[in-house]
């Protein structure tokens, strides 16, 4: 019997890039704040705000979401919801955007939707969703 806890996070490489993005932000924020670019300046802080917002919650929620035979646990900020197999509905929805296949796994549960994609998975969501349907078919302990 497999007993094994699954997570799924974004890869940290794209978390890397994240910080690495949100440093050269900064910089160019502080090169436009001292050149008197007002304008310039409040863009480049909304700008370096928002990558710095993106890559810590990158780096602070993680796994995003993990998985055993008792049920999923989805992490966010606000915390980790944890939802056995019964009471969370799991799907893999495709749409169409661009003229390409875009793939999601859905968590219905509580009145509450979360969707996640390949960003937030670090893999193909096709392969998260086997996953978790393996795991959820597989046998659990008691206790």
């Amino acid at each position: 019997m497999d007993n094994s806890v699954r997570g799924w996070a974004p890869k940290p490489g794209l978390v890397g890039v994240g910080w690495a993005l949100t440093v050269a932000a900064a910089g160019a924020l502080a090169w436009t704040a001292l050149s008197g670019d007002r304008p310039g300046t409040l863009l480049l802080g909304v700008v370096t705000a928002a990558f710095a917002a993106l890559s810590l919650h990158g780096t602070v929620v993680r796994p995003r979401l993990a998985a055993d035979s008792h049920g999923v646990r989805l992490r966010t900020l606000g915390g980790t919801r944890s939802l056995p197999w019964s009471e969370v509905t799991v799907r893999l929805a495709t749409t169409k955007r661009y003229g390409r296949d875009a793939e999601t796994v859905e968590f219905d549960a509580d009145d509450r939707l979360t969707v996640l994609g390949w960003v937030e998975l670090g893999t193909d969501p096709r392969d998260v969703y086997d996953e978790l349907l393996r795991l959820r078919q597989a046998p659990h302990n008691a206790g």
